[in-house]
C-alpha cells in the first residue's frame, strides 16, 4: 500500500481540504499518516479522523522584528529533525502540504529524503510559510486562476480547493430542527466568521438584529465564547439562533439556509460555491491581515459569485442594506456559480497527487 504524509497546520483552514480529500484518498488505496505541531488545531481534527499523528516541534516566522523569530528558529532547526526522523521512518511515497509554519520543516526534510512533495495554496497570494516551502515542492496547486499569473514558475497548476462532500447533503429540515425554527416563511440568513468568530461582524449583526429579524430569520455561529445572553432588544421567538460552532451538522445549517454572511476565507468562500449559496463577504481588514481575504473576495466578485462590503465601511445600516440586496439578487448569484469551473478541487488534487507516487 502506497503512504502518503499529509501536513499543514494553524488554522482549521490548513486541514479541512484534507480531510475533504481523505475517501478519495482510501479509495485510491494509500496509508495516510499526519504530520503536524504539538498544540495546533490540526492535531484534534486529524486524530478524530483516525489518522496516525506524528508530532514535532515548530516555530512561527514573523515578517517583523521580534526578539521571538531567534528562539524560534531553534524550533525550526528541531521541526526539520523531527520531520526527517518521521519520514525516515514511515517512508512515504508522497507528501502534501497545506501550509502553514508547521509544514515548513517537512517540506524540506521532504525534499533532503528526495520524497515528492506537492503543496496547495488556498489563497489569492502564497503566505509566508508556501513561499518559503515553493522551491522544494514539485508542483503547487493553486485556487485562484489569477494566481497563476502571480507565481512566476511552471510549478503552479490550477485545482480549486478540495470541499468535504458532506457539506453538500445537509438537511435542511435537520437544520431548522437544530435551530428551534419553525417554517413561517422568512428566509434564512446564516453568519460565520470562522472557526474563531469574527468580532465585527458579530457587533454588527446584533446592532442590526431589530431590523434583519423583521425579515430574515438568522443563524449565528459567532465563535467560542461569543455567545450572548440575554439576547438583544428586538430579537423575537424563532428568529435568532446563535452557536459557537458546529461541525457535526453544519451541512444542515447551510442547507437551511437562504443567504450567507461571511468572512472572505478561500476555504470557506470555495465551501459557498460549491453549494451554490448566495453569500455577503466582509474580508477581514488589512490592519488585520496581510490583506488575502480582500484579495480573495475581489476575485469572486469579479467572477459574479460574491457581493462584498469591506469591514471599515460596515455598520447596522449599510450590513442590513447589503443583506437587503443580496437577497433581492440571489437568483443572479446562483446563476454565476453554477456557471463555475472551479468547484471539483477534490479531483484535481487527486490528479496531481497520483502523477507523482
Amino acid at each position: 500500500m502506497k503512504k502518503i504524509i499529509l501536513t499543514g497546520g494553524g488554522t482549521a483552514g490548513h486541514v479541512t481540504p484534507h480531510l475533504a480529500l481523505l475517501p478519495a484518498l482510501r479509495k485510491a488505496e494509500f496509508e495516510i499518516q499526519y504530520i503536524g505541531s504539538h498544540n495546533g488545531i490540526e492535531r484534534g481534527l486529524a486524530e478524530k479522523a483516525g489518522l496516525t499523528y506524528h508530532p514535532i516541534a515548530s516555530g512561527k516566522l514573523r515578517r517583523y522584528l521580534d526578539v521571538k523569530n531567534i528562539t524560534d528558529m531553534f524550533r525550526v532547526v528541531k521541526g526539520l529533525s523531527d520531520a526527517l526522523r518521521v519520514l525516515r521512518r514511515v517512508k512515504p511515497a508522497l507528501v502534501f502540504s497545506k501550509g502553514g509554519f508547521v509544514a515548513v520543516p517537512v517540506v524540506m526534510a521532504a525534499r533532503l529524503l528526495r520524497i515528492p512533495t506537492i503543496i496547495h495554496e488556498s489563497d489569492f497570494t502564497s503566505g509566508l510559510a508556501n513561499r518559503l516551502a515553493a522551491p522544494f515542492a514539485k508542483k503547487i496547486c493553486v485556487a485562484f486562476p489569477e494566481t497563476l499569473k502571480n507565481i512566476s514558475t511552471k510549478k503552479a497548476i490550477l485545482t480549486g480547493i478540495p470541499i468535504r462532500e458532506e457539506l453538500l447533503k445537509g438537511s435542511p429540515t435537520a437544520g431548522l430542527k437544530m435551530c428551534g425554527f419553525e417554517n413561517n416563511g422568512k428566509p434564512i440568513l446564516l453568519v460565520t466568521g470562522g472557526s474563531q468568530g469574527a468580532a465585527a461582524i458579530n457587533n454588527a449583526v446584533r446592532e442590526a438584529l431589530p431590523a434583519l429579524t423583521k425579515k430574515f430569520r438568522i443563524i449565528h455561529l459567532c465563535g467560542k465564547g461569543n455567545l450572548l445572553n440575554p439576547l438583544p432588544n428586538g430579537n423575537a421567538p424563532n428568529t435568532y439562533a446563535q452557536f459557537e460552532y458546529i461541525s457535526d451538522g453544519l451541512a444542515n445549517l447551510y442547507a437551511a439556509a437562504d443567504i450567507v454572511l461571511s468572512r472572505a476565507g478561500a476555504g470557506t468562500i470555495f465551501e459557498l460555491l460549491a453549494m451554490k449559496k448566495p453569500h455577503l463577504l466582509v474580508p477581514l481588514s488589512k490592519n488585520a491581515s496581510r490583506g488575502d481575504q480582500i484579495l480573495n473576495a475581489q476575485s469572486f466578485q469579479k467572477q459574479g459569485y460574491s457581493a462584498v462590503l469591506q469591514e471599515e465601511d460596515m455598520n447596522p445600516a449599510t450590513l442590513t442594506a447589503e443583506i437587503d440586496a443580496l437577497y433581492c439578487r440571489k437568483n443572479d448569484y446562483i446563476k454565476s456559480m453554477a456557471q463555475a469551473q472551479q468547484t471539483d478541487g477534490i479531483a484535481a488534487v487527486m490528479d496531481a497527487l497520483l502523477l507523482h507516487v
